[in-house]
């Protein structure tokens, strides 16, 4: 397995393990709907928390988080649907962004609740 994708793969456990220890629910883990996929889904009490990991190994091209763009957002606001329709739910749903460092001095990982909202295309 290349580098980046141990680092990411690191990155989303540490993530998994931070938000058990806040108390949320795994529901998903690396959940596809498609050609998108949404890295963790998770329960916040009775709210749905569609998750999005980004992992970077050093902050020299700014933090993790930044690389969550308009079009990834849209694309995982698209996958949210489908995981909310495939099992007709009906709750509400957040969009967080956990950014995890993982370097030789640093280890950070930040949970940024209502990271975006979705919105009407």
């Amino acid at each position: 397995m290349a580098e980046h994708n141990d680092l990411g793969k690191l990155g989303e456990e540490l993530s998994v393990q931070h938000l058990r220890a806040k108390g949320y629910k795994i529901l998903e883990l690396n959940w596809h709907y498609g050609r998108e996929e949404i890295d963790i889904i998770a329960m916040d009490g009775d709210t749905l928390v569609v998750v999005e990991v980004k992992t970077r190994a050093g902050t020299w091209y700014g933090e993790p988080e930044f690389a969550v763009t308009r079009s990834k957002q849209k694309a995982l606001i698209r996958a949210a649907e489908g995981y909310i329709v495939k099992n007709d739910l009906n709750l509400d749903t957040r969009f967080d962004i956990i950014s995890v460092v993982v370097g030789p001095t640093e280890r950070k990982v930040e949970h940024i609740e209502d990271a975006f909202y979705p919105t009407l295309r």
